[in-house]
C-alpha cells in the first residue's frame, strides 16, 4: 500500500498546507449527487486526515454537511479544530473506517447531521486511502522509515498490535508472507531470516535498527534501484498492524448500503492491493445476477449501481507536477441506483 508521500515529497508533507491529492476531481465527481439531494445533502470523508478534502467540500458546497472519519484520534483532533470555522456543519467521529456504519446508527449531534443521514441516507462519500501526511508529520509514530523512532505504526496508538510486535513475535512464515504481499519484497524470506536471527539478540523496539538490518539483508544492486531499500517492508508492516486490506474489503458494501439513490461513493487507492480489492467489488455490485443468455433482468437481479469513472482514473501529468503525491493514486466512483421493482407498476 504505496504511502501517499514519495521520498521526495516528505519534507513537504511537514508543511499540512499541502493539496489534497486530486481535489477538484474527486469534488466533481461527487458533486451531481450533492446537488441533487439539496439541503440533505451529506458526505462521509471516511478518511479524514489533515481535513483538506472536507474543507474543499465544506467551501465547495454551502450546503452540505460532513461527516469526518478517522481512527487516529490526534489527526481527529487537529483536522477538527482546522475546520472548526464552518461550526456544526462538520461532525467528527473516531473510528476505523469500516465502523461508520455502526457511527451513523447510534451516533448523535446538535445539528441533527447523523439523523439526516439514518432517514435520507448519504450523498457520497471519500476513502483517500493510505497513511496521510498528518501521521508521517509525527516521527514518533514510527511511519517514517528516515528517522529514527519507535516502531509503532498504528493509526490508532490505543488499540492493537505495534510494528515492533510483529517483527517480535511473527513466524518466519508470516513475516515472509506479509513482506511479499502487503510489500511486493522480492527478498522477503531472506529478511525474514534476518529479523529471526537479530530478535533473538535482542528484540526490535526502533526504526533505525530495521532499516539498518534492511541494507545488510537486500543486496546492493538492488539498492541501486526502485527507491529506498525501507520502502517495501515498512509499508508492509503497516498494512498488517493496520488491518488496511481487512477494512478496504469490509467499508464497501456497509457504505454502499448506507448511499442515498443518486448518491456517490469515491475510491482513491495507491496500489494495487487497495485497487483491485475495490474493482472486484465495483464489478459485482454493477454486474447483473440475471443467467446469461435471457433477453432482460430477472426481477431482483438487477444491479444497483452503476460506475461513474471509466476503470481506474488516473492523475494528468499537469496534476502530477503540481502534486507528486499524485503519481500512483487510482481513482474509481460508483453511483447508486433506482431499485426497478419500485418503479415496476
Amino acid at each position: 500500500m504505496t504511502d501517499h508521500l514519495s521520498d521526495m515529497d516528505f519534507d513537504i508533507a511537514r508543511n499540512h498546507g499541502h493539496v489534497p491529492v486530486l481535489r477538484d476531481r474527486v469534488t466533481e465527481l461527487l458533486a451531481p449527487a450533492v446537488e441533487a439531494m439539496g439541503d440533505n445533502a451529506i458526505l462521509v470523508d471516511g478518511t479524514l486526515g489533515a481535513g483538506g478534502h472536507s474543507e474543499h467540500f465544506l467551501r465547495t458546497f454551502p450546503q452540505v454537511k460532513v461527516i469526518g472519519v478517522d481512527r487516529d484520534a490526534a489527526s481527529l483532533g487537529q483536522a477538527s479544530e482546522r475546520l472548526a470555522p464552518f461550526g456544526s456543519r462538520f461532525v467528527g467521529v473516531q473510528v476505523r473506517f469500516d465502523d461508520i456504519g455502526d457511527a451513523i446508527a447510534q451516533g448523535e449531534d446538535a445539528d441533527g447531521i447523523f439523523d439526516s443521514a439514518r432517514n435520507h441516507g448519504i450523498a457520497g462519500a471519500l476513502f483517500d486511502l493510505g497513511v496521510s501526511s498528518m501521521q508521517l508529520d509525527q516521527p514518533e509514530r514510527g511511519f517514517a522509515y528516515r528517522i529514527d523512532a519507535p516502531l509503532d505504526m498504528r493509526m490508532d496508538p490505543t488499540q492493537g498490535i505495534t510494528a515492533a510486535e510483529v517483527l517480535n513475535t511473527y513466524s518466519h512464515g508470516d513475516l515472509a508472507r506479509i513482506l511479499k504481499n502487503y510489500g511486493d519484497e522480492r527478498f522477503a524470506g531472506k529478511i525474514a531470516s534476518a529479523v529471526l536471527k537479530e530478535r533473538e539478540k535482542e528484540p526490535f523496539s526502533s526504526s533505525g535498527r530495521l532499516v539498518e538490518l534492511l541494507y545488510a539483508t537486500i543486496p546492493a544492486a538492488t539498492r541501486r534501484t526502485g527507491g529506498h531499500p525501507a520502502k517495501r517492508t515498512f509499508q508492509a508492516l503497516r498494512v498488517e498492524v493496520n488491518k488496511e486490506l481487512e477494512a478496504i474489503e469490509n467499508v464497501i458494501p456497509v457504505i454502499t448500503q448506507s448511499l442515498a439513490v443518486g448518491g456517490r461513493v469515491v475510491f482513491m487507492s495507491y496500489q494495487s492491493l487497495e485497487d483491485r480489492i475495490v474493482k472486484l467489488a465495483f464489478n459485482e455490485l454493477t454486474t447483473s445476477t440475471t443467467p446469461p443468455g435471457l433477453p432482460m433482468d430477472l426481477p431482483g437481479t438487477a444491479p444497483r449501481f452503476a460506475t461513474v469513472t471509466r476503470g481506474a482514473e488516473k492523475a494528468t501529468e499537469a496534476e502530477i507536477e503540481e502534486n507528486q503525491r499524485a503519481a500512483p493514486v487510482r481513482v474509481r466512483a460508483l453511483e447508486k441506483l433506482p431499485d426497478p421493482e419500485e418503479n415496476r407498476s
